[in-house]
């Protein structure tokens, strides 16, 4: 797996979101039975905002803690599902992205394991935990786009979602996600990540 990133020269940043606020997330990736495979999270319903949903762990940048995102990064992963960051192994970090819900910029960081990691989530924090292979994640029918309306002007934006069997990805996991397929995995996976629009 670490030779896939080698040669990785990100693309140019997508556009920010004006004024928003800096966070970052860690990918947590690791090899099983010679397959790759990829940890996410599920939010708690009782979470102040994007209840349920799939995620990468991560969350705001604290200057007070935090000497970069990547730091950010590795805390709030130790911080929600236990994963101690000497353990970790950051290869690379993806390009910063914008959302228009929540107003972040986040910055995603692809980190590798040596083998299934431990892991201990904070209930508080984390409903599940859970892993799917990336082979799962490329297979006929699970990912697929829908044009949704946002705001009062009506406009059109892509989302993205991939279909598991018992959860649905989407929303900015959704874009990093297939960014991080498209981008280092090198496969053909529909949608432009780097478009600010489909956020």
């Amino acid at each position: 797996m670490r030779s896939r990133f080698a040669h990785y020269h990100p693309p140019p940043e997508p556009p920010l979101q004006l004024g928003g606020r800096a966070a970052a997330v860690l990918l947590p990736v690791f090899e099983e039975d010679g397959e790759a495979r990829i940890v996410l999270t599920r939010r708690p319903e009782t979470m102040p905002s994007h209840r349920g949903e799939i995620a990468f762990p991560g969350g705001k940048l604290e200057p007070a803690v935090d000497h970069d995102a990547r730091d950010a990064a590795l805390r709030e992963a130790e911080e929600e599902i236990g994963l101690r960051r000497e353990t970790v192994d950051v290869v690379t970090a993806l390009p910063t992205l914008g959302t228009v819900i929540g107003q972040f910029n986040i910055t995603p960081f692809v980190g590798i394991t040596d083998g299934r990691p431990i892991i201990t989530a904070d209930s508080r924090e984390v409903d599940r935990v859970f892993d799917v292979t990336l082979a799962e994640l490329m297979a006929d029918g699970v990912y697929h786009e829908e044009r949704w309306s946002w705001g009062f002007d009506g406009t059109e934006r892509t989302m993205q979602f991939y279909d598991l069997a018992d959860e649905t990805i989407w929303g900015a996991t959704a874009r990093i996600l297939t960014g991080f397929l498209a981008r280092i995995v090198d496969v053909d996976v529909t949608g432009d990540w780097g478009d600010w629009t489909r956020a």
